[in-house]
């Protein structure tokens, strides 16, 4: 075995995974476990240098790392062909990459939600469009779509980054349905706030809301290592829908059992927020 394959995990089938965003934060932290338990990753990102989730540099093995715009047709087309010369088929899609925005409706331009808008979603959409027709044909594997919890759980200022996580989730469920004839599944992931270096991509006028998030996040107990292990905890269990911290899982089921204490939370946020500003 060459020195720098990834240690075997006993009983563990190699898997050919595909990893946007993966140059850093949470992408980084997936496909090192990912390959820690033996299996083959495409490290991809917009970004030319890798990094690793501790913002320091990551060795890779140079053919397996790949230039990612998820924003660009070209750059999906030529990580379709890289996938189908090296391995033939793909077995995980990983669509991570994001970017983090908001703000409020009336401070939060349009300019902004395009841009959002075609990161967060139109990414994810051309990656799911990109490979399913190949998964189909498998008649296996398994889309992995990185939402948030704000895909779920909807706190005010975050209008922009809200709908574009929930049409995150809405498109996973929907391929879930469509693609379970072929045995190909989907799962999305939702966590809450986690550390970081996400806040490197806001942008946005609202400047009393990007002050409250990055707080959150820099503040956050938990890592992109432990998000990342909760994932693929969550993936052996065969979970459509992956809460992968304890916060996650708290907000979502005060939403689902005490709606007036959740939304009473929403409210005095949103109060709070206006304040700020």
């Amino acid at each position: 075995m060459p020195e720098d394959a990834p240690e075997r995990v006993e009983g563990h089938t190699t898997r050919r995974v595909l990893v946007t965003g993966a140059a850093s934060g949470l992408g980084a932290a997936l496909t090192a476990a990912f390959r820690a338990r033996g299996d083959e990753v495409l490290a991809t990102d917009v970004v030319s240098t890798p990094l690793d989730h501790r913002d320091g540099p990551v060795e890779h093995r140079e053919h397996d790392v790949l230039r990612l715009d998820v924003t660009s047709d070209d750059d999906w087309a030529a990580a379709l062909a890289t996938v189908e010369e090296r391995w033939g088929g793909l077995d995980i899609l990983v669509n991570n990459a994001g970017v983090a925005g908001g703000g409020r409706i009336d401070v939060a331009g349009l300019d902004e939600w395009e841009w959002i808008t075609g990161i967060n979603l139109f990414g994810v959409v051309r990656g799911c469009r990109t490979f399913v027709p190949m998964l189909k044909r498998q008649r296996s594997g398994q889309i992995v779509n990185v939402a948030s919890l704000a895909g779920l759980v909807h706190p005010a200022g975050m209008a922009s980054y809200n709908a574009v996580k929930a049409g995150v989730v809405a498109l996973t469920e929907t391929l879930g349905h469509e693609l379970a004839p072929y045995d190909v599944g989907a799962s999305v992931v939702c966590p809450s706030y986690f550390r970081t270096n996400l806040m490197d991509s806001l942008r946005g006028a609202d400047e009393a809301l990007g002050g409250v998030v990055t707080a959150l996040v820099e503040t956050s107990p938990f890592t992109a290592d432990e998000i990342a292990a909760a994932v693929l905890a969550g993936l052996d269990a065969g979970e459509e829908v992956i809460l992968p911290d304890p916060a996650a899982r708290a907000a979502w089921e005060l939403k689902q059992t005490d709606r007036a204490a959740y939304v009473d939370q929403m409210r005095r946020q949103a109060a709070r927020l206006d304040q700020l500003a």
